[in-house]
């Protein structure tokens, strides 16, 4: 069956919000995402404020701060108070780090071929405090949750210090499922923190549910922003810490999770843009973002069957990305064969990555697998 519109009703195709040409198929969310009309139209607001300051006082641009922290606290159920505003996930990964103190000898558990801005930073505390890293293998089956949750319960292995988690798994949407990983790994004593660069704005993430020490995001992805920002939850009991860059701005009376801010945030370009990309968001609703972007990639999975490439059951793979891994491995350079026909993916470790946004329609999702299908019959 093809998809219609009439298949996902809670939120219609918002193509007409963005500059994506009718004949481009940008189905590359989790590398980057084009920016809405709006939000490119509050960076040139931005840049007019740097461009005329004696017109626009810098006395306004914290309050887009404040905005921008409640904004984010917002899609993952958390208070402005609980956001700190960084550079990048890499810069909150080392803040993080710098602030958590597990017991030495104990696990730090990870999945394997995890993103290196979840690696570096704690390959580093793993060596300061004698941790033992732990990557999860990939699973035959294809599913993460089972994996995982056998190594944070194994009999006999060494206490969990620290489990680093993300929602699902970069390379291919295959499902980690926090809601049942997350209790076992506070059951351990164990720290959580969470990398939610691949959820935030596509699909729901609570800290109330999953109560992480740290969570982090940017916002260059699902959250329709700009690059270059990224923002970083601290739990209650992880806000008195000490940031990796001292400024101004994150030094006492900063309170909350503002102790860990970067340097140069009131950078009116980006924190216009992260608004606009946010309140975008929340004005839409993650649940109805998540249910349409489930039909689109439900329907990319049918047409990759047909072509014998094989995607994970429904069940084991996240709504809004769509991984594929055919058993004899990728055609070589099919993501860039495909980029001929106007047909925008990624290949990562193995794994054609399909990643539809809320602009992607019917005619995106059958160009792509037409061009699948053409890729694929030239094959020898």
């Amino acid at each position: 069956m093809a998809f219609t519109e009439s298949v996902v009703t809670a939120l219609p195709c918002q193509r007409h919000l963005f500059e994506v040409p009718a004949d481009v198929s940008y189905l590359d969310a989790a590398a980057w995402s084009p920016l809405p009309r709006s939000v490119r139209a509050a960076g040139e607001a931005g840049i007019l404020v740097k461009s005329r300051p004696w017109a626009h006082p810098r006395s306004a641009v914290p309050a887009w701060a404040e905005r921008a922290r409640a904004a984010a606290g917002g899609l993952i159920g958390a208070s402005a108070d609980d956001i700190a505003i960084v550079g990048a996930v890499s810069h909150a990964m080392s803040v993080a780090a710098h602030n958590l103190n597990p017991r030495p000898g104990g696990r730090l558990l990870r999945v394997a071929d995890e993103f290196p801005s979840l690696r570096f930073a704690f390959d580093r505390l793993a060596g300061r405090q004698g941790l033992v890293v732990e990557e999860v293998p990939r699973p035959p089956d294809g599913d993460w949750t089972e994996a995982v949750a056998a190594a944070i319960t194994r009999p006999g292995a060494a206490p969990l210090a620290l489990a680093t988690l993300t929602p699902l798994h970069w390379t291919d949407g295959s499902l980690i499922d926090l809601d049942r990983l997350a209790p076992l790994v506070h059951a351990e004593g164990a720290a959580l923190v969470i990398d939610a660069t691949q959820a935030v704005g596509a699909i729901p993430v609570s800290v109330a549910r999953w109560r992480p020490d740290f969570l982090a995001f940017p916002t260059y992805k699902w959250a329709l922003g700009p690059y270059g920002l990224a923002f970083l939850y601290a739990a209650p009991h992880r806000q008195d810490g000490t940031a990796i860059e001292e400024n101004v701005g994150n030094r006492p009376p900063a309170v909350g999770a503002r102790r860990y801010d970067r340097g140069e945030l009131y950078d009116p370009v980006a924190l216009f843009m992260a608004v606009a990309g946010l309140e975008q968001i929340t004005e839409w609703g993650v649940p109805a973002i998540a249910a349409r972007l489930r039909g689109l990639t439900d329907y990319l999975a049918d047409g990759a069957a047909e072509l014998a490439l094989m995607p994970a059951p429904a069940p084991l793979r996240a709504p809004h990305i769509l991984g594929l891994r055919p058993p004899a491995g990728l055609p070589v350079n099919l993501a860039d064969r495909l980029r001929r026909d106007n047909v925008f993916v990624s290949e990562r470790s193995g794994a054609l990555r399909i990643s539809p946004h809320v602009w992607a329609n019917d005619d995106d999702l059958a160009r792509c697998i037409a061009a699948l299908g053409i890729a694929l019959r030239g094959v020898t």
